[in-house]
């Protein structure tokens, strides 16, 4: 768009109301304050209004919060720009303490003047809907680990402890069924966190079986398929990457999707030295520790298992190609980095970086990321 008839406007603000201001492409002019609007529709179309005639094209910029992307969805449909920038990504001074939404506006509007703002991916409304889905399985996960914890805790402070082999095996389950307690009290405690994990657990099955039967209707079930195919990836994990990293297209080089899932190392460096850190840890946790347990099963020899050879089945031989590719070297770094003494965790995140970029080229090939929009860089 013609920059020299570009509105920068800037919007801060919560989920009842917003402080908007705008400034002129014109590096002399003056960021004006529009004061605070609401954040309906109506509140919406009456910004617009208020917008200067002069101006032919109108960039809206606002921080990612916790009011999601609806504002930039509903300014796109109406034939505007709207960036959604990450917080971590404004420049700001050290000394700048004083914070109001009114100067977050003014700051958001003149940064965008500047060019200095960089915008994130704004998903599609089904691929935010199944990511939302996958976190919804993640916090049920969380929720169940916790029931355990706490049914273990209450026997232990009574001197109860399980020694099987394995936890939350059947016979684990079967010795918690039948343990007799000297209080009506304790087996009430004991009865309701089993009744507990019973429903974490089945909480947990419906979700996947609702991610399960959506994924048939989903534009990027190739994607998933084709990363099933890869040693390591089953529905569910195939279906948390495909739906964390959204456009794989944003990525122009596999070191941008490490450095965005923090697998790269920090660095401190100085002249001629050169010091490097533990990984950054900056972006998605839950993928990044996703692709780290991929990694691990890239310890063990190449091999098409009966289970991988039925998820290739109907994959492309580029897409089997590919995964044997990732085993063979994949394995063979696994190997020399254990070789060389390194700890086997960060031998391990080693691997999974790597696993990022046969991940990355195997994403960015498929037709169905072509065929849709492409999202903003990150």
């Amino acid at each position: 768009m013609p920059q020299s008839r570009t509105l920068s406007i800037g919007m801060a603000g919560q989920k009842d109301s917003m402080a908007v201001a705008y400034v002129a492409p014109d590096l002399h002019a003056e960021v004006s304050s529009l004061g605070a609007l609401g954040t309906r529709q109506c509140d919406i179309a009456q910004l617009l209004r208020k917008m200067p005639s002069t101006s032919q094209h109108l960039m809206f910029v606002y921080e990612a919060g916790p009011c999601g992307s609806w504002l930039s969805r509903s300014l796109t449909k109406k034939g505007h720009a709207c960036w959604v920038v990450a917080p971590s990504l404004i420049p700001k001074k050290a000394d700048d303490r004083s914070t109001t939404y009114r100067r977050d506006a003014l700051q958001l509007a003149r940064l965008r003047r500047s060019g200095a703002l960089t915008p994130v991916s704004v998903p599609q409304v089904a691929d935010e809907a199944l990511r939302d889905l996958r976190r919804a399985r993640a916090d049920a996960l969380r929720e169940l680990k916790t029931a355990k914890h706490r049914l273990k805790a209450f026997l232990l402070r009574h001197g109860y402890r399980y020694q099987g082999k394995a936890n939350w095996s059947q016979p684990h389950i079967r010795y918690l069924r039948e343990l007799v307690l000297p209080h009506p009290a304790m087996k009430t405690i004991l009865e309701e966190y089993l009744q507990g994990i019973d429903a974490a657990h089945a909480r947990v099955e419906r979700i996947e079986a609702s991610m399960l039967s959506l994924l048939e209707s989903w534009r990027l079930k190739p994607a998933v398929q084709a990363l099933m195919a890869f040693r390591g990836f089953q529905l569910v994990a195939a279906m948390i990457t495909v739906s964390e990293l959204g456009d794989i297209h944003r990525f122009e080089h596999p070191r941008q999707l490490m450095t965005y899932l923090g697998l790269v190392p920090t660095q401190d460096s100085s002249g001629p030295h050169q010091r490097l850190g533990p990984i950054s840890r900056c972006g998605n946790g839950h993928q990044r520790w996703l692709l780290i347990e991929c990694a691990e099963h890239y310890f063990l020899p190449p091999k098409i298992s009966k289970e991988l050879s039925a998820r290739q089945e109907g994959q492309p031989q580029a897409v089997r190609d590919l995964s044997w590719k990732a085993q063979n070297r994949l394995h063979l770094r696994f190997r020399r980095l254990l070789a060389r003494r390194l700890q086997r965790n960060k031998a391990k995140v080693a691997v999974a970086r790597e696993l990022c970029g046969f991940v990355w080229a195997l994403l960015r090939s498929l037709e169905c990321y072509r065929t849709s929009a492409g999202g903003a860089t990150s």
